[in-house]
C-alpha cells in the first residue's frame, strides 16, 4: 500500500548501533589527533606547537648519520632538521631551553648552537620507531636533539636531550635561581664558581640545588643534604665517573663523566662548589620565603 510507511530502515536498535559506530570513529579519530606527538615552540617571537608529521614534510628534512650517537652508543642515521629551519630568530637570547617529557632539561648557550656543531632535530617517523634505549622502556623519540660534530665545540652528553616537548628561550640559571650562586666576596675566577659552572653544564640537567633549577629528574644536591657531607670523596669521585660502580638499581639514569668529558680540575673545580654550597643551604631558605 502506497500510504505504508517503511520502518525497517528506522528501527531503534538499528539507529542506536550507528550512533555508536559513528561515536567510536570520532573518538578514534581524536584519540589519533591527540596521540600524534607535538613540539612546542616557546618564545616571545615565535609560539608554535609543530606536528610530527608537519616537520617530517619538512622541506629542509635530510637523513642524517651520527657516528657515535651519544644515547643508543653506536652509530644511528635520523630524519632530521637542522634546528636553523624552525628556529627563526635567536638574536637577543643567552639560553635556549629544551626539556623533555621525563623532567631532563638542557639549558644551551645560543653561541653553541650556532657554533661549529651542528645541532639537528632528529624526528621519529610513526611508522620506523626507534629502538628502546632500555630494555622494556621507551625510544628518544618523537623529537631529540643530536649533533653534527660535536668535538668541534666540546658539546656534552648533557645537551643531547631526547622525548623533547618544549624548546624555549630563557635567562641564565643563576639569573633566576640565585641561591645556586657562591658567596658573592668569592672572586669570579675562584674553584667555587668555576665549580658553579660546572655544575651547571655537567649537572643542572637533572640535579637542583637549594631547591634553584628547572631540572624534576634527579635530586637536591645541596637539600636537605649534600652529597659531599656522605660521600667519602674518593667514592664521590668515583661515583662521579662511574656511578654504577658504587651502587646500581634498575632505575640507574645517571651517566658516567669520563675525563673525556669533565675532566680533573674540572672535577675538583664541581667538589669545590658542592663543599662551599653545603655551608649555604640558609640562602635557600630565605630564597623561599621572598
Amino acid at each position: 500500500m502506497k500510504n505504508v510507511i517503511d520502518t525497517r530502515n528506522h528501527h531503534p536498535i538499528r539507529v542506536l548501533f550507528v550512533c555508536a559506530i559513528a561515536l567510536l570513529l570520532i573518538v578514534a579519530s581524536n584519540f589519533a589527533i591527540a596521540a600524534e606527538p607535538v613540539l612546542e615552540l616557546a618564545f616571545i617571537k615565535q609560539r608554535q606547537k609543530l606536528a610530527r608529521l608537519d616537520l617530517l614534510r619538512h622541506p629542509d628534512v635530510r637523513t642524517i648519520s651520527i657516528p657515535a650517537d651519544v644515547s643508543y652508543k653506536r652509530k644511528m642515521e635520523y630524519r632530521a632538521l637542522p634546528l636553523k629551519s624552525i628556529l627563526r630568530n635567536l638574536h637577543g637570547i643567552s639560553t635556549v631551553q629544551f626539556k623533555s617529557e621525563d623532567g631532563f632539561v638542557a639549558n644551551i648557550p645560543v653561541e653553541l648552537l650556532s657554533g661549529a656543531s651542528e645541532p639537528w632535530l632528529a624526528i621519529e617517523p610513526a611508522n620506523a620507531p626507534w629502538p628502546e634505549l632500555k630494555p622494556g622502556g621507551r625510544g628518544a623519540g618523537a623529537f631529540y636533539l643530536v649533533w653534527i660534530a660535536p668535538e668541534k665545540s666540546n658539546i656534552t652528553p648533557e645537551f643531547w636531550p631526547y622525548q623533547i616537548a618544549v624548546i624555549s628561550e630563557i635567562a641564565s640559571l643563576p639569573e633566576r635561581y640565585p641561591q645556586i650562586l657562591p658567596d658573592a666576596s668569592l672572586k669570579k675566577d675562584s674553584a667555587e664558581y668555576r665549580g658553579m659552572q660546572a655544575y651547571i653544564t655537567h649537572c643542572a640537567s637533572c640535579h637542583q640545588i637549594n631547591g634553584g633549577g628547572d631540572a624534576k629528574l634527579g635530586p637536591d644536591l645541596n637539600l636537605p643534604f649534600n652529597p659531599t657531607e656522605y660521600f667519602q670523596e674518593d667514592f664521590l669521585r668515583k661515583y662521579i665517573r662511574d656511578p654504577a660502580a658504587v651502587r646500581q638499581w634498575p632505575q640507574l639514569t645517571m651517566p658516567g663523566f669520563t675525563e673525556a668529558v669533565m675532566n680533573d680540575a674540572q672535577l675538583d673545580d664541581l667538589l669545590a662548589y658542592l663543599r662551599h654550597m653545603a655551608q649555604r643551604k640558609q640562602l635557600a631558605t630565605d630564597a623561599k620565603l621572598d
